[in-house]
């Protein structure tokens, strides 16, 4: 058994995948006559429900549906050639994969993650992708992390942790009473990470050494 379990999130923790994301989205509410919107007004939202985001951009509840399932035919498309690792993300979860067990914790389709992290040549260093259609709340709710942990079988008796760029992270560790750590490569506004009482690293690789020096490893 190894020494812990460290769940990621994806995007702006692992992966940047800000050019498929934008241009989807754009699609979408062009598709609809809406007009798009700034590529800071999106990053804002990053991290958040596609029916959130969509929201934010005031697309009509009524209509979100029609939107997300859009956008979701855009990004499949696009998502491989407009997404890369962060930097240092691969020393992360190759470091971390020498002494923890990993999942993945996303709002994002787990499907499309995993065919992500295949296409990035990650996807076998993880455990799990729980992904937005595997639960019914998803972050901040603790159900998605719950949900990643019933695929480890010793996670009771072990050290688990999520690393994360937004409040969401933060705060579904916080409700599903594992330990959390922010980075600052991503999306999240770091005032509000650090209200949390959390580290905050630079990157995924700094907090998986971080938790590595906390286990004596």
């Amino acid at each position: 058994m190894k020494s812990a379990i460290i769940l990621f999130d994806l995007d702006g923790t692992l992966i940047d995948s800000t050019k498929a994301i934008y241009a989807s989205f754009c699609e979408a509410m062009e598709g609809f006559g809406y007009p798009k919107p700034s590529l800071d007004s999106l990053k804002a939202t990053i991290g958040h429900t596609l029916e959130d985001m969509f929201l934010a951009h005031d697309v009509p509840k009524a209509r979100v549906g029609e939107f997300v399932q859009s956008y979701r035919n855009a990004y499949h498309a696009k998502m491989e050639a407009g997404t890369t690792l962060l930097p240092n993300a691969r020393d992360a979860i190759v470091l971390a994969a020498s002494f923890a067990d990993l999942g993945v914790v996303t709002t994002k389709r787990g499907d499309y993650s995993a065919e992500l992290l295949c296409s990035l040549g990650m996807r076998e260093y993880f455990s799990c992708v729980v992904g937005i259609e595997s639960v019914r709340n998803p972050k901040p709710d603790s159900e998605p992390i719950l949900k990643a942990l019933e695929y480890f079988p010793h996670a009771a008796h072990t050290h688990k942790y999520m690393i994360g760029d937004t409040t969401l992270d933060l705060e579904s560790a916080k409700r599903a009473g594992i330990s959390a750590i922010g980075v600052l490569c991503g999306y999240g506004d770091k005032r509000a990470m650090s209200a949390y009482g959390v580290s905050m690293c630079a990157d995924a690789l700094e907090a998986v050494r971080e938790i590595g020096r906390s286990l004596d490893i």
